[in-house]
C-alpha cells in the first residue's frame, strides 16, 4: 500500500510551529514525528521548510448552485477553494430555489457528491414558516440553520418575532445569523431620497451602518440568551458589535462570532479604487472598525475567520451602485490575505490556523478535521513564504473571472493542498479528485 511522506515541514498546529514529518496513508494522517525515515512504500515530498497547516474550514460560502450557475458552481468554486488551501466548506441557502427543506438539501448533497473538490456541508435556510423542517434536521449531517435577520432575498428574510423565537427555541443545530436591521437601513436610504441624492458606493457603509448591524446582532444575542441557543454571528464588521461577545475558550461559549477576510483586509478608503467590486453586505467599513476586528481576532472575541465567498459576474458589478449586487469572490486568496497580517505582525501564523481550522472544527464539532493529528483526515495546505503570488483577473479560477485582489502581490504562495490524503493542488494545477470529496460529519 503506497503512502505519502511529507518531509522537512514547519508544522503549525495547536499554537505551536515546529519542524515535523507527516506520513499520510489512504485518507488519514498515520504518523507525525520530528524525523520519519522513508520506507519503500513512501512517495516522499520535500516541503523544503514551508509551513504545513491544517486545511481551512470555511464556514460561510455561496457557491451559487442550483439556479445561479452563471455566477459560479459547486465544481468551479470548490476547485478554486482547493487552490486557496480551503479543504472543507459550508455553503449557504440563498440559491434558486432557496434551500429551505429536506428535498432542496438533498439536491445539493447530490451535486456535491458528484462535483465537489473539497469536503462539504450545507445550511438549511430559515423562513417564517419552516420550523418543522428545522426541527427535523439531522445534527450529525447538517452544519447549521442560516437566519437572515433583516437583510436577504426571496423568502429567506425572517423578521417576525414569533418565528424568530420559535427558531431560537427549537433549533437542534447551530444557528448562524446575518445581522443587519432592515428598518434602520430603510430609514438611511430614505434620507438620501428626501434630499434628492442618488447614493454612490462610498455611501454604502453609511446606509448599512454600525447601528443597523448592532441593532440586529444584539437582538440575535438576546434571543440566544433567552432560549439558551447555540448562536454563531457571521461577518461582524463594526467595533460597536464587539461589546456583545466575550473573550475566552470557544469550548465555554454558546455565542460566538466570525470575521471575514475582506473585512480584515479592506476598509472604506478602498471604495474609491475598487468601487462595486467590494460592495458586500454587511458593508466594508472604517479603518478603525477593521483595526478593531483584527484586535478582536487576537483577543478571542472573534472566534472564526471565514470568506463569505459570493461571486457575481463582471457585468453585474459594472452597473450603478444601487443595482450592483453585493458580494465578492474570495476563496482562492483568503489564506494568502491573512498571511499578510502575519507578515506585518498584526496576527501570528498560529492565530491564523486557530481561526481558520481549529476553531471552526471545534465550534461545529467537525469529525476528525481541522487539526494535524494522527488518525485525522489528511486535509493539509503547504505555504511557502519564500515564494510570492501575483494576483490577476486572468489567472484566477473563479467562474466569474475576476478578483478584488487584482494587481496585488502577496508575499507567500500556496504550493500544495491535500484533501482526504490526496494532493489535489501542486502550486500550479488543481487535479480532479480520484475519489469523491466527503460530506462533513458533526459529532453532536
Amino acid at each position: 500500500m503506497k503512502s505519502q511522506l511529507i518531509k522537512n515541514a514547519q508544522m503549525v498546529n495547536e499554537g505551536k510551529t515546529q519542524r515535523a514529518d507527516v506520513r499520510i496513508t489512504n485518507q488519514f494522517i498515520e504518523c507525525i514525528a520530528a524525523n520519519i525515515t522513508p520506507s519503500i512504500n513512501d512517495d516522499v515530498f520535500d516541503a523544503k521548510g514551508a509551513y504545513l497547516l491544517p486545511g481551512m474550514i470555511d464556514d460561510q460560502v455561496h457557491f451559487r448552485e442550483p439556479g445561479l450557475t452563471h455566477k459560479g458552481s459547486i465544481l468551479t468554486e470548490s476547485r478554486a477553494a482547493v487552490a486557496g488551501g480551503i479543504t472543507s466548506y459550508m455553503e449557504m441557502p440563498n440559491v434558486t430555489p432557496s434551500t429551505t427543506n429536506k428535498a432542496a438539501l438533498e439536491e445539493k448533497y447530490a451535486i456535491a457528491k458528484q462535483h465537489s473538490y473539497a469536503n462539504y456541508s450545507f445550511y438549511l435556510g430559515a423562513t417564517e414558516h419552516n420550523l418543522d423542517d428545522i426541527k427535523a434536521l439531522d445534527p450529525k449531517r447538517v452544519c447549521g440553520v442560516k437566519v437572515f435577520m433583516g437583510a436577504s432575498t426571496g423568502n429567506l428574510l425572517v423578521e417576525n418575532p414569533q418565528a424568530l423565537e420559535g427558531i431560537f427555541r427549537e433549533c437542534p443545530v447551530l444557528i448562524v445569523t446575518h445581522c443587519e436591521d432592515g428598518k434602520i437601513i430603510g430609514k438611511n436610504n430614505q434620507r438620501y431620497e428626501q434630499q434628492g441624492i442618488v447614493p454612490s458606493i462610498t455611501d454604502h457603509p453609511k446606509i448599512r451602518d454600525a447601528q443597523a448591524c448592532y441593532a440586529s446582532s444584539s437582538y440575535a444575542v438576546s434571543l440566544a440568551k433567552k432560549y439558551n441557543a447555540q448562536l454563531h454571528v457571521l461577518h461582524i464588521t463594526t467595533e460597536k458589535e464587539l461589546s456583545l461577545f466575550t473573550k475566552g475558550d470557544i469550548a465555554n461559549k454558546s455565542i460566538t462570532a466570525e470575521a471575514c477576510v475582506h473585512h480584515l483586509y479592506f476598509c472604506e478608503q478602498d471604495y474609491e479604487a475598487l468601487g462595486n467590486l467590494i460592495k458586500c453586505n454587511p458593508a466594508i467599513k472604517a479603518k478603525t472598525d477593521r483595526d478593531a476586528l483584527i484586535n478582536a481576532v487576537k483577543n478571542n472575541q472573534i472566534d472564526i475567520i471565514a470568506t463569505d465567498h459570493a461571486p457575481h459576474t463582471w457585468q453585474e458589478k459594472q452597473t450603478d451602485y444601487v443595482n450592483a449586487p453585493a458580494g465578492l469572490p474570495l476563496v482562492e486568496h483568503a489564506l494568502l490575505s491573512l498571511l499578510e497580517h502575519v507578515k506585518h505582525n498584526r496576527l501570528s501564523i498560529e492565530q491564523v490556523v486557530e481561526k481558520t481550522a481549529h476553531k471552526p472544527a471545534l465550534r461545529f464539532k467537525v469529525d476528525k478535521r481541522g487539526f494535524i493529528k494522527e488518525g485525522y483526515y489528511a486535509d493539509l495546505v503547504l505555504i511557502s513564504t519564500q515564494q510570492t503570488t501575483k494576483v490577476s483577473h486572468d489567472a484566477c479560477r473563479y467562474l466569474c473571472g475576476w478578483t478584488p485582489f487584482n494587481g496585488v502581490g502577496f508575499s507567500s504562495k500556496i504550493v500544495s493542498t491535500w484533501v482526504n490524503g490526496e494532493r489535489l493542488y501542486d502550486g500550479k494545477t488543481v487535479t480532479k479528485p480520484s475519489k469523491p470529496a466527503m460530506p462533513l460529519i458533526f459529532n453532536r
